[in-house]
């Protein structure tokens, strides 16, 4: 059980309380104790913003995090009100395509397709990545990370050959910028895969499929989950075709 902790008196030693109530709700969040980092952050938000400012970045990020514990805890109602309300404020604050508010933009589409609000997540992500490109550039990881969550927002609402189309793009970045065996480019590959196999593409599927198998069992120890799971999805479709 967590225990309140006493805000400390005066404000000077407020922003390293604050970093380590963060630190222990995110070890809270890893050990699938959700309840017990909403609590913490609860705390972190309200001292945030008596101490420093309902404005000041170190509070924004506060209520960033306590709305990944709220997605955590199953209330995406609460975690989408405080993302939008921290997105309107950095935007404020920050400008429309600061790094932090792209990133605020991103968690707040995230939580809308949690929910199943795919025309509002797909309506960020495309804003998110607009900036994103204008902002860090197209040879920043978090531009494909962006392209391929929008993709997967674009196949949750049916739109296949979009999301088929920007799937291939984002493969085709990540491999320039993460490289072809980076685990991110690894994973992006068995999405575009399973993306050929729910458009009928099964040949397409599979031989995606045997080249990033081909790839883990290259580089990945003997026995790792990420193995056995292309293996069974390789299985499978090549099973039904």
């Amino acid at each position: 059980m967590i225990r309140p902790q006493r805000p400390l008196p005066g404000g000077e030693h407020v922003p390293e309380q604050v970093a380590a109530r963060v630190s222990l709700a995110k070890a809270l969040l890893m050990a699938h104790e959700p309840a017990g980092a909403v609590t913490v952050l609860h705390q972190a938000v309200s001292e945030c913003e008596q101490f420093r400012g309902p404005g000041h970045p170190d509070t924004l990020s506060a209520r960033d995090e306590l709305a990944a514990a709220y997605q955590a805890v199953g209330e995406a109602g609460l975690a989408i009100a405080m993302l939008s309300r921290t997105l309107a404020d950095r935007e404020r604050l920050q400008g429309s395509r600061s790094a932090d508010t792209i990133i605020t933009r991103n968690r707040l589409a995230a939580a809308y397709l949690a929910e199943g609000k795919i025309k509002d997540a797909i309506s960020h992500y495309k804003r998110a990545l607009s900036d994103g490109e204008k902002v860090l550039g197209p040879g920043h990881p978090d531009t494909p990370a962006t392209a391929a969550n929008l993709a997967a927002a674009y196949e949750a609402a049916g739109r296949m050959p979009t999301a088929l189309q920007l799937s291939e793009q984002t493969c085709a970045e990540s491999e320039r910028v993460l490289g072809a065996d980076h685990a991110d480019t690894l994973a992006r590959l068995a999405n575009l895969a399973h993306l050929y196999d729910s458009a009928g593409r099964t040949a397409d599927a599979i031989a995606v499929l045997r080249e990033t198998a081909a790839r883990c069992e290259r580089l990945l120890p003997s026995g790792d989950p990420r193995i056995q799971a292309v293996q069974h999805s390789l299985a499978d479709i090549a099973g039904d075709g």
